[in-house]
């Protein structure tokens, strides 16, 4: 089967092969025929090494598709049931999946560094954080497969699978935007405008998108926000909105430490700044110790949107049918898995919103 494989961290294109294979389906794993994944930023990062990666890997967390075979002890899947790919399977029973946070689940993860469920020429190769979507066939352990109803397209599916749950979850899940609130969003990428859409579907009053990318302040006005400026123009902006006080959510879209600290610096007095983006390891954030206290804001990151895959897939899904979350318009392009390399270029560039390959 066709592939897109990153054999190095640090390498700047992937090689698309048509020879690799997967590995037998085992206990407890389904086989899943991918009909389309999103092309994420994520992806970028981990070539780049900002988001660990075991190598050579598929790459691609972010896609839909159809069970082809279910492995023994498989109970909630069968052959035929469409899906959403989960790359952070939830076991519903370890300690943060009882306390209600099952988004920090650690249960699988391990299974992301050493199950290498592809194959080419005798070599394992690993999927990329235990998925690899840039494939037309993967093995996914049944917690990370959930079913969806027949009738969503698999591209619409797709977004689900990564940035649309990260970007809605930021605003619902994590900082629990307010009916009548002010927000403002750092970076409208793919995550950035779901962010922004999660904040509209919350109520927010105002919402205002920074971005250098001229083309991305015109999407997030799009899908939502009711402001866009420059990051030269943000302070009147501020000034304007919220008479300088600051925003009630500040959200990092970016994953930089400049940007997170002009994001919690944007936030009002005891609001609260959301972290989204996934920076490196290595770029450390300083903030003053007397702010900490005296303002008493809140600082947060969020792993996967905070979310709940079981409640809140069908949650979005349920929003998508309602209008009120707009799934079709984020999908700019659609492409072959021989373009891969000219949708990380785009995605580079800034020139989209979201790329889906699709398979025929």
């Amino acid at each position: 089967m066709k592939a897109a494989i990153l054999h190095n961290v640090g390498d700047d294109k992937l090689e698309v092969r048509d020879d690799v294979q997967t590995t037998p389906v085992g206990a407890g794993k389904v086989r899943i025929r991918i009909r389309a994944t999103g092309v994420c930023h994520s992806d970028l990062s981990a070539m780049n090494g900002t988001i660990p990666v075991a190598v050579p890997a598929v790459l691609g967390h972010e896609g839909a598709g159809e069970v082809t075979e279910v492995g023994a002890g498989v109970t909630g899947l069968a052959e035929g049931d469409h899906v959403v790919v989960c790359w952070s399977p939830q076991c519903g029973a370890c300690k943060d999946c009882v306390n209600g946070q099952p988004q920090l689940c650690m249960a699988y993860m391990i299974n992301a560094f050493s199950d290498a469920h592809f194959q080419l020429a005798g070599t394992p190769v690993f999927g990329m954080a235990g998925a690899g979507t840039f494939a037309e066939e993967l093995i996914l352990l049944e917690q990370g497969a959930v079913r969806i109803d027949k009738d969503v397209p698999y591209d619409i599916a797709s977004l689900l699978g990564c940035g649309v749950m990260t970007g809605v979850g930021a605003a619902i899940n994590a900082a629990k935007v307010e009916p009548g609130s002010s927000v403002v969003v750092f970076g409208c990428g793919g995550v950035g405008i779901s962010v922004i859409q999660g904040a509209r579907i919350a109520g927010a009053a105002t919402i205002l998108a920074v971005d250098m990318v001229d083309q991305k302040l015109e999407w997030a006005k799009q899908f939502g926000a009711t402001h866009a400026v420059k990051p030269e123009d943000l302070h009147a902006a501020q000034q304007e909105l919220t008479g300088g006080a600051g925003f009630d959510y500040g959200f990092e879209v970016v994953g930089r430490s400049q940007t997170i600290k002009a994001a919690y610096d944007a936030t009002r007095r005891g609001g609260t700044t959301v972290v989204v983006g996934v920076g490196r390891a290595e770029d450390m954030v300083e903030l003053s110790a007397f702010d900490l206290f005296y303002n008493e804001k809140n600082l947060r990151g969020t792993y996967y949107g905070s979310a709940n895959i079981r409640r809140d897939f069908p949650r979005l899904l349920a929003l998508w049918r309602s209008g009120q979350l707009d799934l079709e318009g984020m999908i700019t392009r659609r492409l072959a898995i021989e373009d891969v390399n000219d949708a990380f270029g785009a995605l580079s560039a800034g020139e989209v919103v979201r790329q889906v390959i699709t398979f025929d």
